[in-house]
This record gives structure tokens, C-alpha cells and sequence, in this order.
């Protein structure tokens, strides 16, 4: 694993330090509250568990305690399950020897900001807790240039395709739905005013992300793309 790829996300980490199973930072990394980043930087032991959410209620940054089926901890649940799915992907396409891994890296450090601005209401807290978690459109403008990057190298689509294409590009298919799911979960959030609309404008791009390089995938490992075709019910005998 290259270290560089997540300084983003591991110095976003150690700036919420203080942050309380606040969902999808703690359930990645630490859920001790006591858990500081000298903990995390010395290699000291962590509590997986605390029992602090053992009646169904979990905080999120500014120390609000919320059912842990809120709109919050649904978004940041499906933000995880998404980073997990790429991390999966990115296991295949080391197998296959392909050269995007670091690029589904950076993308799963991108997701940690993803999940602490989530967990951090724009209207419940300070300037200063909000600015230290920011999520910048930069990272938009980034994901449609490997698109585009991408898409020179494919044939163009002319039909629906079904996912398949070999297990990285069938994988990588999977994550691009979770990916729609995570969108749908942060739009009521960003529609209340809760979370900037840069994040769900990168999770929209990220799936067409996902999408181009399934395609991708398939082509580079030689692997046919399963093509649509509308199913006729059986003539009558």
C-alpha cells in the first residue's frame, strides 16, 4: 500500500481526533472516546468497543446523540459499504495486474472526508469545526479528468451493458451501484442544507468513475462485456 496515497485522509483523521463514534471514521479506524492521535501515531492499543451505542444512539461530531438509524448514520453506513466494495475491486485488480489501483486508493482516503463531513451538520457547529471539514470540488474536477482519460481508451457504447466483464470489472460494477446508493442517502442531507453539494456532486461523478473503469477493466483483461438483450417469454405450446 503506498503510504502517500492516504496522508489526505489519515491527517483528516487525526483532526477529529475528538469526534465520538461519529460513524464512518470510527467504524474504519478507532471507536474508543478516549482515543487520541497520539494513540494513533505511537501504535498504542485501541478499544474496539465502548458500549457507548449499545441502546441504539451514537454522536456525531458536535456531541448530538442520534438513533443510530437517523439520515446521518444511514449515509455514513452506505458511504462505508461503498469504500469496502472498492477496496474489494482494487484486491482483484492487483490480482489482474492492473494500474488504477492507486487511483481506487486515493479514492477510499477521499471517502473518510466524505464520511467526517457527513458527520459534521453544516448548521449545528462552530466555523471552526466546519472548516476542518471542508470537502473541495477540486477533487469533481479530478474524477472527470481520469473519465475522460479512460473513455479515449474504449470503444464507444452503443448498447446496455449487464455487469461482468471478469471479476475486477464485475466487482468495480457493484461498488458503482453502492455508489448510487450513497448519493441517494446524502442528497436529503444536501438538500437540508446538512452537507455541501460538492459531495454529492463527487459521488455522482464517482460512479461514472466506477462505471468507465469496469469497462476498462474488461477490455485491458480481454474479458466480453455481457450485452443486454431483451428476454421473450416462452411461445405457448
Amino acid at each position: 500500500m503506498s503510504m502517500n496515497i492516504c496522508t489526505r485522509g489519515i491527517a483528516c483523521l487525526l483532526r477529529h481526533q475528538n469526534i465520538r463514534r461519529a460513524g464512518f471514521l470510527n467504524t474504519t479506524f478507532y471507536s474508543s472516546s478516549t482515543t487520541t492521535s497520539d494513540d494513533l501515531t505511537k501504535g498504542k492499543a485501541i478499544r474496539i468497543y465502548t458500549r457507548t451505542g449499545d441502546k441504539g444512539m451514537s454522536s456525531i461530531y458536535s456531541g448530538e446523540r442520534r438513533p443510530k438509524d437517523d439520515v446521518i448514520f444511514e449515509a455514513l453506513g452506505t458511504t462505508d459499504e461503498l469504500s469496502c466494495t472498492i477496496g474489494l475491486a482494487r484486491e482483484f485488480s492487483e490480482e489482474a495486474k492492473h494500474t488504477f489501483g492507486d487511483k481506487l486508493e486515493q479514492v477510499q482516503c477521499l471517502l473518510q472526508d466524505v464520511g467526517s463531513h457527513i458527520a459534521t451538520p453544516r448548521s449545528a457547529l462552530s466555523e471552526t469545526k466546519l472548516k476542518k471539514t471542508e470537502f473541495s470540488s477540486e477533487v469533481v474536477a479530478e474524477l472527470e479528468t481520469w473519465i475522460d482519460m479512460y473513455t479515449d481508451q474504449l470503444p464507444p457504447l452503443r448498447n446496455f451493458i449487464l455487469p461482468s466483464g471478469g471479476k475486477t470489472s464485475a466487482t468495480l460494477h457493484l461498488a458503482r451501484a453502492v455508489c448510487r446508493r450513497a448519493e441517494r442517502r446524502v442528497i436529503p442531507l444536501a438538500r437540508d442544507g446538512e452537507v455541501d453539494s460538492d459531495v454529492v456532486k463527487y459521488l455522482n461523478r464517482l460512479s461514472d468513475f466506477l462505471f468507465t473503469l469496469a469497462r476498462y477493466a474488461a477490455k485491458q483483461e480481454q474479458k466480453e462485456e455481457t450485452i443486454y438483450h431483451r428476454v421473450h417469454p416462452p411461445k405457448k405450446t
